[in-house]
């Protein structure tokens, strides 16, 4: 009985160690994708906007000049526009929507936006900041 448990207790060691250097060689080819990595925050609007379309825009550009300066950019684009409507387009975008975009990867956080901008604005910014550190 004691040698099982013995042979239990090192298979377990021994797997722990074979994940834990795979999960490191993983996390070293993520670091080098991320620190080749473009990241930029588009927010697509109407011409007519409401307070809390507005507000959602404000958030957006206070938390990205609060956690990044002027490493994230920002641009806003009025889908009502020409240059608006090409942009959405090349985005596969069609209405209003704020979204993280690095390379191929597009993170629509548009509900959550509009859920937090007005009510609490610090939950958008963290929300902001966690969702672009994950792809720098």
């Amino acid at each position: 009985m004691k040698r099982m448990n013995l042979l239990f207790i090192g298979l377990i060691l021994i797997s722990q160690t074979f994940v834990g250097t795979a999960q490191s060689q993983n996390n070293d080819a993520q670091a080098s994708i991320k620190a080749n990595s473009n990241v930029e925050v588009y927010y697509f609007h109407m011409t007519r906007r409401c307070l809390t379309c507005q507000a959602v825009e404000d958030v957006t550009k206070e938390a990205l000049k609060e956690f990044y300066g002027d490493k994230v950019p920002f641009s806003g684009y009025n889908l009502d526009e020409d240059t608006g409507k090409e942009k959405g387009e090349s985005l596969d975008i069609s209405g209003q929507t704020l979204v993280i975009v690095s390379g191929d990867s597009k993170i629509n956080i548009t509900n959550e936006g509009f859920m937090y901008a007005r009510s609490n604005p610090d939950k958008l910014k963290q929300l902001i900041k966690e969702k672009v550190d994950a792809l720098l």
